[in-house]
This record gives C-alpha cells, sequence and structure tokens, in this order.
C-alpha cells in the first residue's frame, strides 16, 4: 500500500464535459479525484434546471503516487497530466486545500480569471480562515481569488477586507 507522504495532488487536462466522467473511473479505480463543482441554472426551451458544472471546465484534479500515472492517463476521458514537456508537475497541497476549504463553506463562489498580479492576503477569521489567495475589487465589493497556479485557474468569493491580512 502506498504511503501518504507519496502521494502528490496533479492536474488533469480533460476531453471537453468529461469531467465527471474522469472523477467517477478513477474513484471506482481507488484513486483520489477532486472535481470542484457550481451550480448554474440551465435554459432548455420547455423549462429551467439547476445543474451542477466544472468549477473549472476541462480539468479533474487526482491525487497519486507516481507508479499510479499509467492508470490515470488510461482513464477514458483523460487528454494528459498539467505540467511543462509531458512531465507532471503536482500541485501545491496548500492549493488544494484552500479550494477544498472554499468547497465545504457557505460562501457563494465563481469561476475566474487567474491573476498574475494583486495582493497576496490570508482571511484571519471567518469560514475561510487560514486560506491564503488575492485580493481584488470588483465593482464596489472585494473579493478573494484562491488560485491554482499550473491550470492558470481561479475561483473568486465576496470577502470583507476586515476579515484579511497582507502576507
Amino acid at each position: 500500500m502506498n504511503q501518504t507522504n507519496d502521494l502528490r495532488w496533479y492536474a488533469l487536462r480533460t476531453r471537453s464535459r468529461h469531467e465527471k466522467v474522469v472523477r467517477d473511473q478513477l474513484a471506482n479505480q481507488g484513486i483520489e479525484p477532486l472535481l470542484p463543482t457550481v451550480k448554474r441554472m440551465s435554459q432548455w426551451k420547455d423549462r429551467k434546471k439547476e445543474i451542477e458544472v466544472p468549477l473549472f471546465s476541462g480539468y479533474c484534479f487526482v491525487r497519486f503516487a507516481s507508479e499510479q500515472k499509467l492508470p490515470v492517463l488510461k482513464t477514458i476521458g483523460v487528454v494528459d497530466l498539467v505540467g511543462p514537456s509531458n512531465c507532471p508537475e503536482p500541485i501545491p497541497d496548500e492549493e488544494i486545500a484552500a479550494i477544498k476549504t472554499l468547497m465545504t463553506s457557505v460562501l457563494p463562489f465563481d469561476p475566474h480569471p487567474y491573476l498574475h498580479e494583486g495582493m497576496r492576503v490570508e482571511v484571519i477569521r471567518g469560514p475561510l480562515q487560514g486560506v491564503h489567495g488575492i485580493l481584488l475589487r470588483k465593482e464596489k465589493h472585494h473579493r478573494l481569488v484562491l488560485g491554482v497556479r499550473l491550470i492558470q485557474q481561479a475561483a473568486a468569493v465576496e470577502i470583507d477586507t476586515r476579515d484579511v491580512l497582507a502576507i
């Protein structure tokens, strides 16, 4: 059995609209997937329905040891592992932990363009306490952006500036 410290998080690029299929297949193989999702209203000709869609379209995260790379890549719907020159790059645990904390919070969140600049902050109180991210202003409200650098994707949540400190 693999030791926990051998396991690293990676980003998988998936075929279009295959994120949930990839997540389910990985879970069935005993490999830990993570697919952050958001609820959206979808309009059909005859009705509206709330559906769950991936937060980061075209990506699924997976935690595995190096010897599990081939089964992961052979999973139906997987295009490749994200990283430079066909060399998968692990995602820092704190980035995955921040996304998981956001997913379990009651705060509304949305996909957000990844920012390369902006103030790095730490949330000092509230449901996201301890999470690090980038602070920005959108209209009259402040937002905390939690990013996954490797895939250049992020999520944004409204936050009170009194709840963050610059780091």
